[in-house]
């Protein structure tokens, strides 16, 4: 399981601790940057950067893989909608479906710019909620982290997925208000 919270790895760090070996955890994070949020796999430290190239840099720095996350979707703001040339070359993958958008075309685009470009490919839950988790990602034979980055960069893996629940999106956004309100109360 790769956990890939929003601006940390704390929780990727965690999941690691807790799981005592038994499950891999590939410790990443998707960071919000000005062009849109990249996602950064196996990494160990936290990135403090938020400038697109800087935070490519860093996940590179740790020997980590730069995957743009649900690139395509109209709906999110943190979506990396305009991808010019000069980003390809700090492009490791694209994820191509996401459980979390809405319409199957945002997924569709991202699969097409994948192939386009010859770019290796992942899926993600993009789980917000506990009954999110698994409902998409990839399948390889490997074992150890090592097999799994090279699998993945290798373009062996295979993707699997079904969307979440529209009622998931309500939910979360519930959440992210009551939060807001919770942490600027009186």
């Amino acid at each position: 399981i790769a956990v890939t919270d929003h601006n940390t790895v704390y929780g990727g760090l965690i999941a690691r601790k807790v799981s005592k070996g038994d499950l891999l955890v590939i410790v990443g994070s998707e960071i919000k940057t000005e062009r849109g949020e990249v996602m950064g796999l196996f990494l160990n430290e936290e990135i403090p950067e938020r400038s697109f190239f800087d935070v490519v840099d860093a996940i590179r720095d740790q020997g980590g893989i730069v995957v743009l996350p649900h690139p395509f979707d109209r709906l999110r703001r943190s979506s990396f909608l305009k991808i010019r040339e000069e980003c390809l070359n700090f492009i490791d993958c694209i994820e191509v479906f996401n459980s979390r958008c809405i319409r199957g075309e945002f997924n569709h685009l991202a699969e097409s710019f994948a192939a386009l470009h010859n770019l290796p490919v992942t899926a993600g839950s993009d789980a917000h909620l506990a009954n999110e988790i698994g409902l998409a990602g990839i399948m390889m034979d490997a074992d150890e982290e090592e097999e799994v980055r090279k699998a993945i960069l290798k373009k062996e893996v295979r993707i699997f997925g079904r969307k979440s629940s529209i009622l998931n999106h309500g939910i979360t956004k519930v959440l992210k208000i009551w939060r807001h309100l919770k942490d600027s109360g009186p």
